[in-house]
């Protein structure tokens, strides 16, 4: 379960004081976690897998609204 052990790592890696380009990065890379974790939970219905990609949808979420910036 090397995908799940990087997903916790992508998750409680710090997120503070980043760059555009960093927070590009850190978005597709949440983005493919996620989909890869989807593969793997349409196999096992594992209501963890499940937990994580909420999370991390979470967190990709966040990041992608400070790229956007604030809508008027």
């Amino acid at each position: 379960m090397e995908l799940i052990d990087r997903a916790i790592e992508f998750e409680q890696r710090k997120k503070r004081s980043l760059s555009t380009s960093d927070r590009v990065k850190l978005s597709r890379e949440a983005k493919a976690l996620i989909l890869e974790l989807n593969e793997i939970y349409k196999e096992k219905k594992d209501e963890k897998i499940m937990d994580l990609m909420k999370r991390l949808t979470v967190i990709k979420r966040k990041i992608e609204r400070r790229l956007k910036g604030k809508l008027l």
